[in-house]
């Protein structure tokens, strides 16, 4: 169908859709390019700005009281309101203390100090002297004398010591003459030092001559050589010594060598105390934790303030419910040894335990082995010791046997007469051999593990008459006995040492007067309830 000129037809509906569409998309792509144009070039905080519809920094003087006006101030506001309470939460630095500088220090600081020249700064520079004043030296000067220690080593001798410190052949020669016939040149204490003085010498190829040498020649002497006109001299300067004996009681508690020590004596001596006290005392059975014991040692005091101790002199033993045991050392045609109060000799018959600090862990008889699973006849008694322990001879004797016994792994046996004899089992290694004489408490061995053993310990065998007999219940008699001007003496000395006061005393962990009124208690109240029931 035609139109007529000048007729134009109508607008389809699908058309006007599609302009419509067209339009909002061109307006939507030209708000994107906006955004896109405004976003360009900006900072995160005018971006966050764009986000809030207004800027961060939109400027409070213009367009006052429009929505961008109030929305920059808010913002403004807000970031204000921060920075104060972010302010407010810091710390403030704390300022330490200037410390006050002494006379010297302030002399010292004062050229290098910012400061006006009429208070002596040199503005911090340091004035130099001009080098046309500085007149160069043909060599070092020396010192006018020397001050040299030299500290005995044990290994140099006294002549290596004193080459060494810079002394002249010819001094050291007139040195040990005027030394050698008061002191032992070689028995100096290691750790000892020797104070030299070296004077002024003509020329560096000679050495400086000794003008005075000082050492401890002993505990109670110091030697002096000195340089006088007619050349070196030797003074002798006797240093006083007090040579009280040191008394010190206390209680044994778990462990008597233990206890010893903590009481400030030391390990040779509390091993001493422990071997002497073994003699007559069975520690398995007669030492208790509530026992006191009292030791006397030799002590000597110089007055310079250095302490010796020397030899066991008492050893005392305080058990309750028991006799006290009370041991004396006595020096007797030529030979020192241990006497009880009534003046008999403490070694006597076989030591009861023949190793330090044990403890009975396995007795006589028969027993469950723990090894084999069955019982059978254990022909010792077995005591419990720390690996490396030292073992002791219990009585005069000769090694019969040193070396490998089957189960008994490393063994010893000493032949102490034809009817008696002491074997030591499970070594871990020997300190004798075959053949050899022993004495009373000499160590033969050492506590170990080998053999047929479940841990460290010595098993201990006494034989007599060719028959395994108990080591506990065997008991000998025999030793010396003091009589006449001897025991007087001893009796003498032994009271003594009871009165010595003591300079130490610790105290009992259990009063025993209490500790035995509380069992009478007990035994009386059974007694009582018994009573009652009967």
């Amino acid at each position: 169908m035609s139109l007529a000129p000048g007729v134009v037809a109508p607008r389809q509906p699908g058309a006007r859709r599609r302009a419509a569409a067209a339009k909002a998309a061109a307006k939507a792509v030209a708000k994107a390019a906006e955004w896109r144009r405004r976003v360009a070039g900006r900072n995160p905080l005018e971006l966050l700005g764009l986000g809030l519809g207004t800027e961060i920094s939109t400027d409070l003087g213009d367009n006052i009281g429009s929505r961008n006006w109030w929305l920059g101030l808010a913002a403004c506001t807000a970031l204000c309101a921060s920075a104060v309470a972010l302010g407010t939460m810091v710390a403030p630095l704390s300022q330490l203390p200037r410390p006050t500088l002494t006379p010297a220090q302030q002399e010292a600081v004062k050229p290098q100090s910012i400061a006006p020249l009429a208070y002596g700064a040199a503005t911090g520079s340091i004035t130099m002297p001009s080098p046309r004043l500085v007149e160069r030296l043909a060599e070092a000067p020396e010192r006018p004398r020397l001050e040299v220690t030299a500290r005995v080593d044990g290994r140099s001798s006294f002549e290596t010591l004193l080459r060494r410190a810079g002394v002249g052949r010819d001094d050291i020669a007139a040195v040990v003459a005027l030394v050698r016939p008061a002191a032992r040149l070689n028995a100096l204490p290691r750790g000892s030092t020797i104070d030299l003085v070296l004077g002024r010498r003509d020329s560096k190829s000679m050495p400086r001559p000794l003008e005075s040498l000082g050492f401890r020649a002993a505990f109670d002497l110091r030697l002096l050589v000195g340089r006088s006109d007619a050349g070196l001299r030797l003074k002798r300067i006797p240093i006083a010594v007090d040579s009280t004996p040191l008394r010190v009681e206390g209680t044994v508690g778990g462990n008597l060598n233990r206890a010893l020590r903590g009481a400030g004596i030391t390990a040779g001596l509390a091993s001493d105390f422990v071997k002497t006290m073994g003699y007559v005392v069975d520690f398995q059975r007669g030492v208790g934790k509530r026992d006191r014991f009292a030791i006397v040692v030799e002590r000597d005091r110089a007055e310079t303030g250095e302490i010796r101790f020397g030899r066991l002199l008492f050893a005392g033993l305080e058990r309750p419910g028991k006799e006290p045991v009370e041991l004396a050392r006595f020096d007797q045609g030529g030979s020192s040894q241990f006497y009880r109060a009534n003046g008999e000799s403490a070694r006597k018959g076989l030591m009861g335990t023949p190793v330090e600090g044990a403890r009975l862990t396995s007795g006589f008889g028969m027993r469950f082995h723990p090894l084999l699973a069955y019982s059978r006849m254990h022909q010792g008694v077995d005591f419990g010791a720390p690996m490396g322990a030292p073992i002791l001879a219990a009585a005069n004797g000769k090694v019969a046997f040193a070396g490998r016994h089957g189960g008994h792994g490393n063994y010893v046996q000493l032949k102490h007469s034809k009817e008696l004899a002491t074997g030591y089992a499970h070594m871990s290694r020997f300190a004798v051999r075959p053949g050899q004489s022993v004495a009373q408490g000499q160590v033969i061995g050492y506590v170990g593990s080998t053999g047929m053993s479940t841990g460290p310990h010595l098993h201990y065998e006494v034989w007599l008459r060719g028959r395994a007999t108990n080591p506990v219940s065997l008991k000998f008699i025999g030793g010396s006995k003091l009589s006449g001007s001897s025991m007087t003496r001893f009796r003498a000395m032994m009271n003594r040492l009871r009165n010595l006061e003591s300079a130490g005393r610790a105290p009992a962990a259990t009063d025993p007067a209490r500790s035995d009124t509380r069992g009478d208690d007990g035994d009386q109240r059974r007694e009582h309830r018994g009573k009652r029931r009967r």
